[in-house]
């Protein structure tokens, strides 16, 4: 039977548009700027944060944010010593800097362009919602000011530049096209859309980046990039990305496992696995992804949850009878392809893994057999009936050395 015929995909049927008509979306790797502000995190070691810069590299991931240099000394040596990695090793992910809309800040971000001898994008942002303006009591003219002022500062030197309006997704639409169309006419490439406090629903980012593409069109800027940024706090983040995309955006933020202030951000490693499974990425080889995933935690100090999509424990592991008979039965059709779906929403072989078949108190027969013959054991039915008295007794799935203690006990 063709693969096809298999799975019904409600999915991609019916749909109104691609979610990419003509353009290629590009990514913004945020791991090392906005993810590591959460309070959780530990700044990882400059080691680590080189590793993770070739692993996007190797993902495909565009651009990364490489820090932020104006938050002091040790940010300006390790983001000079990033960009020198990207150099030296000819990687083709771009180098980007956050930096406020302070002379000082962009500045910084100059200096080490300069230094190391490679471009470096700069992400300018303030403050852009009626909420922010009223607690900081800001002045729109002043604002209008401070942007237009660090723009033409990176520009003078050839920089480009990403204006980032903070609160996007709660600011009034008549101070956007303000500070919108000061960003373009003093030379922003392109513009962030961001959703800073996680409150956007789709509707509304509908609504929002058709409006900020419109004003473009209007100012004869079609050239002009739309960058979406999304914060997961309503547990929308990926989602959101989605049809950000779908909706004009060209460029999206995300970071390693979500990390970030509050609840994170939008998780790049979930966005990325998913436009795979749709299609939408064709040419990106995402075999590294997991280990993206695993060397972020381990350098941020942030565990990966058992049942986190692609990298947890449990993404691809069961041991329920039902389940592991279903995959069981694949197996020996001998089709991999037909056992990689049938409980899993996600092909396990696509991304370096592969499913696994526990033993617990779920389990039937079926799951002890398999056990023991993937690890050179006869299944005979004095084993088989040991151990799943064993995992019947407990409450959870059997250790690999407590099946081997029982194993060892029905051999005496």
């Amino acid at each position: 039977m063709d693969d096809h015929e298999l799975i019904y995909d409600w999915n991609s049927t019916e749909k109104v548009a691609p979610l990419s008509p003509r353009r290629r979306i590009q990514f913004l790797d945020e791991t090392l700027r906005d993810g590591i502000q959460s309070p959780s995190v530990v700044d990882p070691v400059i080691a680590d944060k080189l590793r993770l810069v070739e692993l996007a590299d190797a993902l495909g991931i565009d651009t990364m944010d490489i820090g932020l240099p104006g938050a002091g000394a040790r940010a300006v040596e390790d983001v000079a010593t990033i960009a020198a990695h990207i150099r030296d090793l000819k990687l083709k992910v771009k180098a980007s800097c956050a930096a406020r809309t302070h002379q000082a800040d962009v500045q910084a971000i100059i200096d080490i362009s300069q230094k190391v001898g490679i471009e470096i994008e700069v992400l300018c942002f303030i403050g852009s919602s009626p909420i922010r303006q009223y607690a900081e009591d800001w002045d729109l003219a002043r604002m209008l000011k401070l942007s237009a002022d660090a723009i033409d500062l990176a520009r003078k030197y050839q920089l480009p530049v990403a204006y980032v309006t903070e609160d996007t997704t709660r600011s009034r639409p008549e101070i956007l096209t303000k500070m919108f169309t000061t960003a373009v006419e003093h030379g922003a490439q392109r513009l962030i859309v961001c959703d800073t406090v996680g409150h956007a629903t789709p509707d509304g980012i509908k609504n929002l980046l058709k409006f900020t593409r419109n004003m473009l069109d209007g100012m004869g800027r079609a050239d002009v990039g739309i960058d979406w940024h999304g914060h997961n706090d309503r547990g929308l983040g990926v989602v959101n990305s989605i049809f950000a995309i779908e909706y004009g955006a060209d460029r999206i933020h995300g970071t390693a496992l979500g990390i970030g202030e509050r609840v994170g951000n939008a998780a790049l490693d979930q966005i990325l696995l998913n436009l795979k499974l749709l299609g939408e990425l064709p040419d990106h080889d995402l075999t590294k992804l997991v280990e993206w995933c695993t060397t972020a935690s381990r350098a941020t100090h942030v565990p990966i949850h058992p049942q986190y999509p692609l990298a947890g424990t449990d993404a691809f592991r069961t041991a329920t009878g039902v389940h592991a008979a279903a995959i069981i039965k694949a197996e020996r059709k001998g089709d991999a392809w037909l056992a990689d779906r049938i409980y899993s929403g996600v092909p396990a072989g696509m991304f370096g893994k592969e499913q696994a078949i526990e033993i617990g108190h779920y389990s039937g027969e079926s799951n002890v057999v398999y056990w023991l013959k993937k690890r050179g054991y006869e299944p005979t039915k004095e084993l088989v009936g040991a151990v799943l008295a064993a995992a019947k007794r407990g409450n959870r799935v059997l250790t690999d050395p407590e099946i081997a203690a029982v194993i060892a006990e029905s051999a005496r």
